[in-house]
């Protein structure tokens, strides 16, 4: 590549108890909620001690609301950032108040849900509305749940009408391929792409989950470069080789089955050949989940995507 891109991580990255001197994840997230302004004066100290030059903020404690406690307004956090060396790039709606997308008529609180996030990144220097389709329901139970054509249709037109919105801000919408949600198989990529319109729905890849989905990271990087507007850079153990209840623990549930950069299964070198011919090539964002040492972590990952990336 001609020029480093930028390197960018999720705000989850910081979330692991132990790097708050706290022995819960109850704990920390009480704590970050009442200091908002302390937990955000500890990420962006640990964002530039590991010389990461980009932000995605998730759910609580790492979200708008948190943000706008902390420091106001959108436009005030930006200049906080730039102080440092910081951008943000992206925000994901990851929260538990954010519209359902399966209730077609809440579609007009969906939209407006979409605005508010789309104009607070606007305001603070990002681009991307990060997005998830529903979850799956756990295998084997009845009635069933089956993502078939009707569903995925269902989900591409609230995609059309949420992404068409955002764009008024100069934000792409670009969803991402979570574990056991409905967009986790190649096979739930691919229809759900054919079925949105490339101008106003994007693609967010993360190569972990794809990969714990019994997925080639990398095939599907390549199939739709042209769509990708971010990718999450994150390592995975081995395919999920078990049926996992899904319901409130699913996120932990998964959690054993993804590694550090580097130390998994992801193909790097031919990810980071894919990445380089979309429009996120610019965005390097290495997720790692709640890391015990994130600064440590994210160094780890920053060498292992510099190298692979300097190959190409």
């Amino acid at each position: 590549m001609t020029a480093e891109p930028c390197f960018a991580t999720d705000v989850i990255t910081f979330y692991h108890p132990a790097f708050w001197g706290l022995d819960s994840t109850e704990a920390f997230r009480a704590w970050a909620v009442e200091n908002p302004e302390g937990f955000w004066r500890r990420v962006v100290d640990g964002l530039e001690k590991a010389g990461v030059g980009g932000v995605e903020l998730t759910f609580s404690p790492g979200d708008i609301d948190s943000v706008l406690r902390a420091f106001g307004s959108a436009a005030a956090f930006r200049v906080e950032l730039a102080s440092r060396g910081i951008t943000v790039v992206s925000a994901f709606i990851a929260d538990e108040e954010s519209p359902d997308w399966r209730d077609p008529w809440r579609l007009p609180v969906i939209v407006a849900d979409a605005e508010r996030r789309a104009a607070f990144l606007a305001e603070a220097g990002g681009r991307v509305l990060v997005a998830g389709l529903p979850m799956r329901q756990t295998f084997g139970v009845r009635p069933p749940f089956f993502v078939d054509a009707t569903y995925m249709t269902q989900m591409a037109d609230v995609a059309h009408v949420v992404g068409e919105a955002v764009s008024q801000y100069g934000v792409r919408l670009a969803f991402h391929t979570e574990s056991n949600s409905t967009l986790w198989y190649e096979r739930d990529i691919d229809l759900f792409m054919a079925l949105t319109d490339p101008q106003y729905v994007w693609l967010c890849p993360d190569s972990c989950h794809i990969a714990l989905g019994g997925g080639d990271p990398v095939a599907v990087a390549r199939r739709h470069a042209q769509r990708i507007a971010l990718a999450h850079w994150k390592d995975a153990v081995k395919p999920i080789d078990r049926i996992l209840s899904i319901d409130e623990t699913i996120f932990a549930q998964q959690q054993p089955f993804m590694a550090e950069l580097g130390a998994g299964i992801v193909d790097w070198p031919g990810w980071a050949a894919a990445m380089a011919r979309t429009p996120a090539a610019d965005v390097v964002l290495i997720e790692l989940d709640e890391a015990a040492d994130p600064v440590a972590a994210l160094r780890t990952g920053k060498s292992v995507a510099q190298r692979v990336l300097a190959e190409i």
